[in-house]
């Protein structure tokens, strides 16, 4: 048991085993408690050769028998020394506080003995939850609580990962280590050696995580590429940043921001010397920051989350990156990350250093007197060994050693791929194809940046990765012979430095034609590096999409085997959002706002979902990007309470100039005091508000995310809220408002839209398949059209198919496009181009019986798995749309049921009869593909009555266009009932009815004068005369005139 031997642990054996006396650990011991002691009994402690000293509640190991590495007279240390050995470091790890999600300053042997709150074992850990609004305590086991963590894990980016290797280190770690291990393949302290030495060299269980001397392990390979500052940070870089950690704690807030990074600056040596250069006094500046850092509330400081680091904070740590490189120096100390804060404008420490009169220029001048200038500072400025293609490429390397390029995450079996086809004798010249946005130039970039930083073969080592751009050499060449003459130097100065050169190339197939200038015959490209290419004096890196790879490269076998292809498959959604957890950092520090987890996550599912036409990770990273655009211009707008005061300001001058120019000099007096106070006041809440969106950072949900794909595809996929869920519900009502009488058929739709919205429809087939069957004007295009405007909120989310134009055989490729090399292959089909533009829509191929029976054919993979290939083989995906197909099959023996003496068929024995009838017209594989069949009812007068009373509707609202309010008497609707009627023509002959006897009276009334705008006028239906009587009354706002007593007009 974890908690066995615990009171057998006293103080004098932790400080025999730390080489120390009691009285230096005893202190730590007291604020750790009997967990912290089971942990280290178990784990073994720590070497002999540690000497303990207990520091903030911690405890502060640090190597005593082996040399430390001793900081520069500037307070550095090395970067590759610093690599070397065992720097001094919090073992939070061994000693640390029981959980940081929030203790109880209890006595800390009083919870010993608990028991765990769950399974009833002792317990280890003590926790603290909100529950309804409601604190509560509890006490967990070792299993639980790291079920508990496991629930609660959040990913740090690594910006944010560099905030906790202290005393703010992950309190997971101890619990967490052991599942760790098995999913990342490294064991505790004690438990690696034991591994790999029983699995052997060639072991697959060995640590797949390599350690750093002194047992800590090295990072990933993929978070080396991620973040280049953890590369070059330096040692007290490092601890400055924790010591920021610190800060932000005890300021009550949750995340790292300016003013923390400079509170901690201003305690490091080399930084306070740089400030004394311009007679500032370090301590005055720590006193101004700390008088105007905003505190968090007591809820923020017991808050166990770990400590975030703001986009701000951020903003600045890149900015000290790239002054660093710049500089020349090879680390990236705490005199960088204060130029950093000064350049980040929207920080509040930057405010104040700019405000003691501190520039970015003068701190880089002052900083290269006190530090001196880096090693690599002269050689970027050497003369170049191929200045012709300096002109017309970018070198990646330089970019990738600036830091300018984005982090590269995953990718690893390309890029290997990539540099075994660098490293051939012939032929090395590797082509990524792969279709657009999957991130073929991201792979070279990474590439560029595993040079940049040393981690590749030796054949790779030192060499530079540039990009050529094709469209420079070609641009301004008049002419003949000059374009040429460009290629030809650029190629000499290639070959010249082949072992020092890989050269990429972006859209490889631009090569062949390019500088032809539409000449036959004429060389290009392509043609002049062929030789080049097959001897192997041209190291070539190209990119291409699948297309475009086989309708240029393809064609020319001899330049085709020149090129070893690589293929750039689609990540995945999982891949996705790893991809944007790396980049995280970056987003961040340019837009200034905080990006959740769950966006990342939402932003790499929704465009996976939503976005059909494109791939990922580009459709993600772009989703991503333009919520957080969004998301910082709605913070940067100004506040309603100064665009009032800048309006009172206005209005105050204008009546000002009014006054003088009047000679009324006492109100002018008024009016001026009244500018100078509206003055002060607009200063004051202009500063008040620079204040606070320099010290709070707007954040990027999931919601915001959803919003741009809403607007992106026209669907709502917003989280559902109580007023959504409330139409859902009530979605029949809604389309029993447009559509009378055909309540299953209502019913059936609203049932897969339900379905569909909660997301519990099948993968691969359309939202929803419907056959409508029912005699002709009974409500199914009626219906169709309701549900578009219902689920799509847009009438024009109808895609309508009349599918009597189709039918003849040779109609079918109207549908999907003619093939290439007939007319019309251009333009696409007239289905598929539709749904492809609009995705999601309501598709009604009306009549279907009318089509030919090559048309059902080629619907059937339509409605089984939601895809058809269009002329131009492209894959149109319908599964976000509902296909609605109508039919009047069956009409007659519908109407009989209707007009039957005998009893009526059910609406079950009704459509068991009609499928019938349907078996003799359509092919069972296409009738099994349709999920439902709906049948509709016949119309009786009773659902004539109702329909006559929405057709009025729409004469009314028609009117009050024309300013009329327009009012129908009970007679006319019983009479437009009566003569609506007719079973075999449904509602149609109604609309004919009612635009013969009631629209064109009203028009001919119109048209003569009787009737006026702003008038109210009611229509009635006179049984004696059989006309219907248009009279007037009186408008709604005047009086009764002498013409509203005449006699009403009749007709």
């Amino acid at each position: 048991m974890l908690l066995a031997g615990v009171d057998a642990l006293p103080a004098s054996e932790i400080a025999a085993r730390f080489d120390t006396d009691e009285a230096t650990v005893q202190p730590s011991l007291d604020h750790a408690g009997a967990f912290q002691r089971a942990r280290l009994l178990e784990r073994g402690g720590a070497p002999a050769d540690y000497a303990g000293a207990a520091s903030s509640g911690g405890f502060v190991v640090r190597r005593r028998t082996h040399a430390r590495h001793r900081e520069t007279e500037t307070g550095h240390v090395p970067p590759d020394a610093k690599r070397g050995g065992h720097p001094p470091r919090r073992i939070a790890s061994l000693l640390r506080t029981i959980p940081r999600l929030q203790q109880s300053p209890a006595h800390p042997t009083e919870n010993i003995m608990a028991n765990c709150s769950i399974c009833g074992k002792p317990a280890t850990s003590q926790i603290t939850i909100t529950e309804n609004g409601q604190r509560r305590h509890l006490t967990l086991c070792d299993e639980h609580y790291v079920q508990f963590v496991a629930r609660n894990q959040r990913s740090l980016s690594p910006l944010e990962s560099l905030f906790h290797g202290g005393l703010f280190e992950s309190l997971f770690d101890d619990m967490w280590s052991p599942l760790e291990g098995r999913r990342s393949g490294w064991q505790p302290l004690g438990q690696a050696e034991e591994t790999r030495a029983s699995a052997g060299e060639g072991g697959g269980g060995g640590d797949e995580r390599e350690r750093r001397p002194g047992g800590r392990p090295r990072r990933h390979r993929r978070a080396r590429e991620a973040v280049d500052l953890q590369t070059f940070l330096s040692e007290s870089g490092l601890d400055r940043l924790q010591a920021a950690a610190q800060k932000a704690v005890e300021f009550g807030k949750s995340e790292v921001d300016t003013e923390h990074l400079l509170l901690a600056l201003a305690d490091n040596n080399v930084v306070q010397e740089i400030l004394r250069e311009f007679k500032l006094d370090p301590e005055e500046i720590k006193k101004d920051v700390d008088r105007n850092a905003p505190r968090g509330t007591r809820a923020e400081k017991t808050d166990g989350e770990r400590i975030g680091v703001s986009p701000r904070a951020k903003s600045a740590l890149e900015n000290a990156l790239t002054a660093s490189r710049e500089l020349g120096h090879s680390y990236v100390g705490p005199e960088h990350i204060l130029i950093g804060l000064v350049e980040e404008e929207d920080g509040s420490a930057g405010e104040l250093l700019r405000k003691y009169g501190l520039s970015s220029h003068a701190l880089r001048q002052k900083t290269v007197k006190v530090v001196g200038k880096g090693a690599e500072e002269g050689t970027v400025e050497g003369r170049s060994t191929t200045p012709t293609l300096d002109k017309y490429a970018r070198d990646l390397s330089a970019l990738a050693r600036r830091g300018k390029l984005d982090p590269v995450i995953g990718r690893d079996k390309e890029i290997e791929t990539t540099i075994e086809v660098l490293a051939r004798r012939r032929k090395n010249n590797p082509v990524l194809i792969g279709e657009p946005g999957v991130g073929k130039t991201a792979i070279v970039e990474g590439l560029a940046q595993r040079i940049a930083q040393d981690q590749v073969s030796e054949v790779l080592r030192g060499k530079r990765v540039v990009e050529l751009n094709i469209n420079s050499a070609v641009a301004g060449a008049k002419y003949r012979g000059e374009f040429e003459e460009r290629v030809k130097q650029v190629l000499d100065e290639i070959v010249e430095n082949q072992d020092r050169l890989i050269v990429f190339i972006d859209e490889l197939h631009t090569i062949v034609g390019a500088g032809q200038g539409g000449g036959e015959g004429g060389l290009d490209i392509g043609n002049v590096f062929k030789p080049a290419l097959a001897r192997g004096e041209l190291h070539l890196v190209g990119a291409t999409t699948f297309n475009e790879y086989q309708k240029y490269i393809e064609k020319d076998s001899a330049l085709e085997r020149r090129f070893q292809p690589v293929n750039v498959p689609e990540p995945s959604v999982a891949e996705t959002i790893e991809i944007l957890r790396g980049l995280r950092d970056r987003l961040e520090a340019h837009h200034k706002v905080k990006i959740t987890e769950e966006a990342i996550s939402a932003a790499a599912k929704l465009s996976d979902r939503y976005i059909a036409a494109r791939f990922l990770p580009d459709k993600a990273i772009d989703l991503l990007d333009q919520a957080a655009a969004r998301v910082r211009i709605s913070s940067n707008s100004r506040p309603t309470q100064l665009h009032d005061i800048e309006a009172t300001i206005r209005r105050a001058r204008q009546e000002q100039d009014a006054a003088s120019a009047a000679k009324q000099f006492d109100k002018a007096k008024e009016l001026e005091d009244k500018l100078v106070s509206e003055q002060k006041r607009l200063n004051d809440a202009t500063e008040a508000w620079k204040k606070e969106r320099g010290t709070s950072s707007q954040e990027v949900t999931a919601e915001d995310i959803a919003q741009v794909v809403a607007s992106l595809t026209g669907v709502p996929v917003s989280e559902l809220t109580a007023e959504d869920r409330e139409k859902l519900l009530r979605l029949e009502d809604r389309l029993k408002e447009r559509v009378v009488g055909q309540d299953e058929a209502v019913r059936a739709v609203a049932k897969a839209v339900r379905l569909s919205r909660a997301g519990l429809t099948e993968g691969g087939k359309p939202t929803a398949s419907f056959l409508f069957l029912g005699p002709t004007g009974v409500g199914k295009t009626e219906l169709a059209k309701a549900l578009a405007a219902s689920v799509f909120g847009d009438d024009n989310a109808l895609v309508r198919i009349d599918m009597s134009e189709y039918s003849e055989r040779h109609t079918v490729a109207r549908l999907v496009g003619a093939p290439p090399g007939y007319v019309g292959y251009e333009e696409g089909g007239q289905l598929t181009e539709r749904v492809r533009r609009r995705p999601y829509s309501v598709v009604l191929l009306d009549e279907i019986e009318k089509a030919h029976s090559e048309v059902h054919n080629i619907l059937l993979q339509l409605f089984d798995e939601g895809r058809l290939t269009d002329g131009k083989g492209r894959l149109v995906d319908f599964t976000n749309a509902i296909v609605i197909a109508t039919s009047n099959i069956g009409s007659q023996m519908i109407q009989d049921n209707l007009r039957s003496d005998k009893k009526q068929l059910d609406y079950p024995a009704l459509r068991d009869r009609l499928m019938e009838v349907l078996r003799h017209h359509f092919r069972p594989e296409f009738l099994n593909r349709v999920e439902e069949v709906v049948v509709f009812r016949a119309l009786g007068k009773e659902q004539i009555r109702s329909i006559v009373d929405l057709q009025l509707a729409r004469v009314q609202r028609t009117a009050v266009g024309q300013n009329i309010e327009l009012s129908f008497d009970d007679s006319l609707r019983n009479h437009l009932a009566e003569i609506g009627y007719d079973p075999e023509f449904g509602a149609r002959m109604l609309k004919r009815k009612i635009r013969a006897e009631v629209e064109s009276q009203l028009a001919d009334a119109l048209l003569r004068g009787d009737v006026r705008d702003g008038d109210k006028v009611t229509m009635t239906y006179d049984s004696g005369t059989h006309s219907v009587r248009v009279q007037k009354g009186a408008a709604p706002t005047e009086a009764p005139s002498e013409a509203s007593k005449q006699e009403p007009a009749h007709t």
